[in-house]
């Protein structure tokens, strides 16, 4: 498939001939854990990575080959990997990118559990962890050093929406040679390919948009040849075991196919759910960088292709007021997890973010208030209805506790 082909197309075809597959339409299930060599020459030579095949799925499988050819095209890099969850693709990138001694510079807005892995985690093995707030370039130009090998963030950040002009941040990090990587699980390749603008690898958590429907648990490692066959052969098969199903392989290249249209409707029901919470006067404050009132909004603009399905907002009366909210909810689910058909909401202090100690959400700006909301593709005018009536009886709600 050519690269001049649209998105939706390179989504649907790249990587896959029906022709070389007896004429299945759709690719086969690779079931097997091994597989076998016309000789044992030419075992050898696969072994040796003279010859190219595949001899135990730990190492590829050629249903999860075809994800990683799909993903490294639509993200604009040379190759990629499919493991077990997006904490896995995370993980074994940072096992092989790092020794002791080593610093990781990450921005001060993470997903939970990355945030944990890196302070709680990566620290125990003698790793330096510095946070800096990304959303100024200068703050990572003052904390770069030749020990920095690994410049780490998230744009727009889980859960507060937060932006990284990853242009500028990685032409600072060039410098000392570090190895930008981009968590572009809220963007998605549709909206935001991040090697475009520098990056060096892009991870995913495919269990969100790409998968699409919350029903498979993956991850995708996208980069270099060079990076990517290290983080296979060190990272995944040696370090972590996070290796990708065939099955789950297929789930997420069923999703791939209507992967543009499904973010094309959680985008445009996003903005209208947005600049409908911002009207209203029980909400304090709306992130969200489709509107004109996000201050990033301009780096959104040149950045993202689209402000994506995701809003963080609060409530007046914090914590109180959005957890009674939340619970006189009918037709949106309280749930983790995001990019599903249906419209999710959580509160990420208790929930996705509670890895992190209060005091530690306040440095990190996640204050206790923050409600998550992963728009679905449920018709608009009822995500809005839920919420307006959730919201019309909170404050007999509050009273009431």
């Amino acid at each position: 498939m050519s690269n001049a082909a649209g998105f939706s197309t390179r989504a649907i075809h790249h990587a896959y001939d029906p022709r070389d597959n007896e004429g299945a339409l759709t690719p086969p299930l690779h079931l097997t854990s091994t597989f076998v060599f016309d000789t044992a020459e030419i075992g050898g030579e696969i072994f040796a990575g003279e010859r190219s095949g595949h001899f135990y799925s730990r190492i590829s499988n050629p249903t999860c080959d075809i994800l990683e050819q799909r993903m490294a095209d639509l993200e604009g890099a040379e190759a990629g990997l499919a493991l077990a969850s997006g904490m896995g693709a995370i993980t074994a990138t940072l096992w092989t990118l790092l020794s002791a001694g080593d610093e990781v510079i990450v921005d001060k807005t993470l997903y939970g559990c990355t945030f944990a892995f890196m302070q709680h985690g990566l620290t125990r093995f003698g790793v330096t962890i510095t946070h800096v707030d990304m959303t100024d370039p200068e703050n990572l130009r003052r904390a770069i050093s030749e020990k920095t090998r690994v410049v780490y963030f998230e744009t727009p950040a889980n859960p507060n929406m937060r932006l990284v002009d990853i242009e500028t941040i990685a032409k600072i990090a060039k410098g000392p040679r570090a190895t930008v990587v981009v968590d572009n699980t809220y963007a998605t390749p549709y909206l935001t390919r991040p090697i475009e603008h520098g990056a060096d690898i892009v991870l995913h958590s495919a269990t969100k948009y790409l998968g699409g429907h919350g029903d498979v648990v993956a991850g995708i490692v996208v980069g270099s040849v060079e990076q990517v066959t290290q983080i296979r052969l060190v990272g995944m098969k040696d370090m972590t075991g996070a290796v990708m199903a065939p099955f789950n392989a297929m789930l997420i290249l069923r999703g791939l196919k209507t992967l543009a249209l499904r973010v094309e409707r959680h985008c445009a029901s996003a903005l209208v759910i947005a600049r409908w919470l911002e009207a209203q006067p029980t909400v304090t404050a709306v992130h969200y960088p489709g509107l004109e009132s996000f201050g990033q909004h301009d780096l959104a603009l040149r950045q993202m292709d689209q402000p994506g399905g995701m809003i963080a907002f609060e409530l007046d009366g914090g914590i109180a007021a959005g957890r009674a909210m939340m619970n006189r909810l009918k037709m949106i689910q309280r749930a983790v997890s995001l990019g599903d058909t249906e419209t999710l909401i959580q509160h990420p202090a208790s929930m996705t973010h509670s890895t992190y100690t209060p005091e530690e959400r306040a440095e990190h700006g996640i204050s206790d208030g923050l409600i998550r909301l992963s728009v679905g593709l449920e018709d608009v005018a009822d995500i809005q209805a839920d919420l307006a009536q959730a919201m019309s009886s909170q404050g007999s709600a509050i009273a009431a506790e």
